[in-house]
């Protein structure tokens, strides 16, 4: 099934998984340790703002926009310096516990043995590949596509693209869960599957998928 072929009627060639709010429950995580980072320039973020317009993109375009957005604006030579003290306290804060629910790495589990599995995520790498190891699946992946690894984050296209030419998908279906995400996957030519949350992704990619 990993070298499924379109012509032998198989629905998709490869899954590709978003990785915060998919396949990981970081997104609480990322927000908090955002706020406190954000206090000190007077930028205040609440969930609902957050969950629509901070998910999905790279963090640069995030903090460019949320310092574009203050009266005055502050300049990025000021605040971005505070990205690299956000991402030592997400790593700190996420070895204290594993983001990954039991019944998603079950999933992904049985998928490695059916399909050629990604992950596809605007994170760097150091926050994204360390945890699937740590929690033992990283073996289930035959490719990560993180960060600024391509030329243009999500929305773009570019990141589902460069992850279906890895593993040679032609037909591969997306799991995302934000508006960037699933205008990305759309915008690659794909089929997008968007899950209401990580608590659901195990539930609603197995319905989709018509697994048992």
């Amino acid at each position: 099934m990993k070298n499924s072929d379109p012509r032998n009627g198989a629905r998709y060639d490869a899954i590709l998984f978003d990785f915060d709010g998919v396949l990981a429950d970081t997104e609480p995580l990322h927000y908090a340790c955002w706020c406190e980072i954000l206090q000190p320039f007077g930028i205040q973020l609440d969930w609902p703002f957050y969950q629509k317009n901070c998910i999905g993109i790279s963090d640069r375009l995030m903090i460019e926009r949320l310092a574009a957005g203050r009266n005055p604006p502050i300049p990025m030579h000021e605040i971005w310096p505070e990205y690299a003290r956000k991402q030592l306290m997400f790593r700190d804060r996420l070895d204290t516990g594993s983001p990954f629910l039991d019944e998603t790495v079950l999933m992904v589990r049985q998928l490695s043995d059916l399909y050629k599995l990604a992950v596809v995520s605007s994170s760097g790498r150091s926050e994204v590949e360390p945890p699937v190891e740590k929690a033992g699946f990283r073996a289930c992946f035959q490719a990560f596509v993180c960060g600024k690894e391509v030329p243009n984050l999500k929305p773009a296209p570019d990141p589902y693209l460069h992850a279906a030419k890895l593993l040679g998908a032609t037909f591969p279906l997306v799991i995302e869960d934000s508006d960037a995400g699933v205008a990305s996957g759309e915008a690659a030519g794909f089929e997008v599957l968007r899950v209401s949350s990580a608590a659901r992704v195990a539930a609603e990619v197995r319905a989709h998928l018509s697994l048992d």
